[in-house]
């Protein structure tokens, strides 16, 4: 019998998924004692050292993770929305009377040496309430109500952590996205994400009016294709520039179009009301909402993020350039991570990693440690288990007979590869850096215990399936 089909009285266990998972939290575990071994260390069990509590957490992980193996799983979908109000009344908690740590105010300080992260679990609450939300008997993904539903259990958590100054944990609830998409989520929204995050991008490096023509165009485009009437909507463009010229004498050309698209939209407005055409409504109002998002963007940057936040975007985007100040992490690790070659130096002989060139190298920047001792091959393995873990956790998603299970297992399924590939991409300057640990790698006890139970939730939920087949 194959190691994923042992059975137990009691249920079938995906014993690969463990396995890949044991080898995750062990191979991380000696990159955080790589990341800070120094020569005068007596033992790889001492608890003053991060390496040495690491191994403590680890423990109460593998306890947690046989503790919800012995849980009847109805009791996961019971339990998920006072999970979820639970930990939005402690997120709260945290957010008044909780512990700052490097200007984030989102930790809770259990002893002198214990402190926990809540928005780690809140991951654990948010899957566990939106795979309840989705399986609900009157739940309709197209209905107004359910939609609501949906917002709410992703947009309050993103809230608290934005005010607790964690924009890099708030970014992750929007991987349940990921999830909605298996779940028939209307294919119009992801391709209007995608526009919003390209028009983020474009308002750092074009000219305002640069970008208004390109919104402008694109719209126009939509137009054509969507109705197919280009004769008329070269017309409009023709009347749309003859109102733009003689308000060029009076104004700049970034606002003489803005004008004159404007005195132009009551008629447009008549035209979509009389061909009963909703959506030349639904493009005008893109338009507007597309112009009005990149006044947002450039007044989110200026009052709302903080001064590293800016200085980390304007570096990746290359509009600014600071090898001592705010590049200088991001440049150390790909330093480490190139030096590293094929097979990379060997364990405990890196030498970015053994001078601490590479600030938060046993946190965030752990992959650092990998490229450099383990090398490019090292550094696949690694990618590889990650996504062999992600490919079956979705298989476990599409075995299920319960949409409970399908929707909980898809959204964990999303939140390691957010966490996955957002990591990685940050330490090789792909992606600014915003404080995503690499799961079961990052030394944090909080981060390795909430993973675990989210893995091992749905591993759970999987074993309860009549079969598993491979």
């Amino acid at each position: 019998m194959g190691i994923a089909r042992l059975e137990t009285s009691r249920f079938r266990t995906d014993w690969w998924t463990v396995l890949i998972y044991l080898l995750l939290v062990f191979f991380g575990w000696i990159n955080i004692y790589a990341a800070i071994y120094s020569d005068d260390h007596n033992s790889i069990l001492d608890v003053s050292q991060r390496y040495g509590m690491q191994l403590v957490w680890i423990g109460v992980s593998l306890f947690f993770a046989i503790s919800l193996m012995l849980i009847d799983t109805k009791y996961y979908h019971i339990f998920a929305y006072p999970l979820f109000w639970f930990m939005i009344a402690v997120m709260l908690f945290v957010l008044f009377f909780g512990n700052e740590t490097n200007g984030s105010k989102s930790w809770l300080k259990i002893t002198n040496s214990i402190k926990i992260q809540p928005v780690e679990f809140m991951k654990v609450a948010a899957a566990l309430a939106i795979a309840r939300c989705l399986s609900s008997h009157n739940f309709n993904i197209s209905s107004r109500r359910s939609l609501a539903n949906i917002a709410m259990i992703i947009t309050l958590p993103i809230l608290i952590v934005v005010l607790q100054n964690e924009t890099g944990s708030a970014l992750v609830f929007l991987s349940l996205f990921i999830m909605l998409y298996r779940e028939g989520f209307n294919k119009i929204i992801y391709i209007l994400l995608g526009f919003i995050v390209l028009l983020g991008v474009l308002a750092f490096l074009l000219e305002p009016f640069t970008i208004l023509l390109i919104i402008f165009t694109l719209c126009l485009v939509a137009q054509v294709v969507v109705n197919g009437n280009w004769q008329l909507t070269v017309r409009y463009v023709a009347a749309v520039s003859l109102l733009t010229l003689p308000l060029l004498l009076f104004m700049h050309p970034y606002w003489s179009l803005v004008v004159a698209i404007t005195v132009s939209t009551p008629f447009v407005l008549v035209y979509a009301h009389r061909k009963m055409s909703n959506s030349t409504l639904v493009i005008l109002a893109t338009f507007f909402g597309a112009v009005a998002f990149t006044f947002f963007v450039d007044y989110a940057f200026d009052n709302i993020l903080q001064l590293h936040q800016q200085k980390r975007i304007l570096d990746l985007l290359g509009i600014e350039h600071d090898p001592k100040g705010w590049s200088y992490n991001v440049i150390q690790s790909k330093i480490a991570i190139g030096s590293g070659g094929l097979n990379g130096k060997g364990f405990l002989n890196g030498t970015q990693t053994r001078l601490s060139f590479v600030p938060e190298q046993d946190t965030d920047f752990i992959f650092c440690t990998v490229g450099e001792e383990w090398g490019f091959v090292g550094s696949m393995v690694v990618i590889s288990l990650f996504g062999v873990l992600i490919y079956r956790l979705i298989r476990m998603g599409e075995r299920q007979q319960e949409a409970f299970g399908r929707v909980y297992c898809y959204s964990v399924a999303s939140i390691l590869l957010f966490h996955f590939v957002i990591n990685i991409s940050m330490t090789i300057g792909i992606f600014p850096v915003v404080g995503i640990p690499l799961p079961f790698f990052s030394y944090g006890g909080s981060s390795l215990l909430a993973f675990t139970i989210l893995l091992f939730i749905a591993i759970r939920l999987d074993s309860k399936q009549p079969e598993l087949t491979e």
